[in-house]
């Protein structure tokens, strides 16, 4: 089984931007270690010859076709309501500095 130290937890935690108390430190360093037990446990299964499963479910993606829908809009018509334009296109604040 994978002991997981003390430190690693701690190490763990300054990466995640996490305080923890003593009690949590013991807490995750136990449960982290029952986590990496189970994951050696999982390597040591034989998967030679098997195919990966991408889908279980047997749904497939569905989408319709694009079609273009003509509003019948001018962009000059859209345009003479906004407050400020330049260059035929809105114009707004800057977001990004």
């Amino acid at each position: 089984m994978a002991k997981l130290s003390r430190d690693a937890v701690l190490k763990l935690a300054k990466l995640s931007r996490l305080k923890l108390t003593e009690e949590e430190i013991e807490k995750f360093r136990h449960e982290l270690s029952e986590i990496l037990a189970y994951v050696e446990m999982l390597d040591k299964v034989d998967t030679k010859g098997l195919e990966p499963t991408y889908q279980v479910t047997g749904l497939k993606n569905v989408t319709r076709a694009d079609k273009e829908i003509n509003y019948q809009a001018k962009s000059k018509d859209l345009l003479k309501n906004a407050p400020a334009t330049e260059k035929n296109q809105f114009k707004v604040k800057r977001v990004l500095q």
